[in-house]
């Protein structure tokens, strides 16, 4: 009789990627990843091809992870494009390794930031649509001018010199959306 698998790729996968949100991309090594999930490296490799194949899909479920964080994300500003930077602020400030990974480092990077922005849903178009029904005459300008001073807030949390409260955070991304949209009318 055959010995039974106890170890699946999807435990691996999930080790991989608690290990990912604790400790950073980085450290997702076959040998830990093995040790964390009480086996050799063997079944690692009977499921996964090599590193690379399950590093993309710890980058995939990170994606994925992002995309449901950000559905989740309560809506607090009425201004476009501030939701969305709310959310992103947040993740960066809650989940370090998973932004690092997503919008820094890129990891075995298969989507662009913009495709992650957006997602599935459509999030930083219909965010550009409501830009344009408020008046924008460049809404693709405005956002990129809005993302740049959010990827600059999420990434300054990183570091740690980034320590407003939310209600802080969103009085900003109110005031930079009205000073930009300002130059766009």
């Amino acid at each position: 009789m055959a010995r039974k698998e106890t170890i699946t790729m999807q435990m691996l996968l999930d080790t991989a990627f608690a290990m990912t949100r604790e400790e950073g991309f980085a450290n997702v090594t076959a040998r830990k990843v093995a040790a964390k999930s009480g086996c050799s490296t063997q079944p690692i490799f009977r499921v996964y091809k090599n590193m690379d194949e399950l590093w993309q899909a710890v980058y995939e479920k990170a994606a994925a992870f992002f995309c449901d964080y950000y559905s989740l994300y309560p809506r607090m500003g009425k201004s476009p494009f501030v939701n969305l930077g709310m959310a992103y602020i947040a993740f960066a400030r809650e989940e370090k390794h998973l932004f690092e990974l997503l919008f820094v480092n890129g990891g075995p990077r298969k989507k662009s930031m913009y495709e992650l922005l957006n997602g599935a849903e459509g999030n930083v178009v219909h965010e550009i649509n409501m830009a344009k029904a408020a008046g924008c005459a460049d809404p693709s300008d405005l956002f990129m001018k809005m993302w740049i001073f959010i990827h600059g807030a999420a990434c300054m949390s990183l570091t740690g010199d980034y320590d407003l409260s939310d209600v802080q955070t969103l009085e900003l991304l109110e005031l930079a959306y009205q000073a930009f949209a300002l130059t766009n009318q």
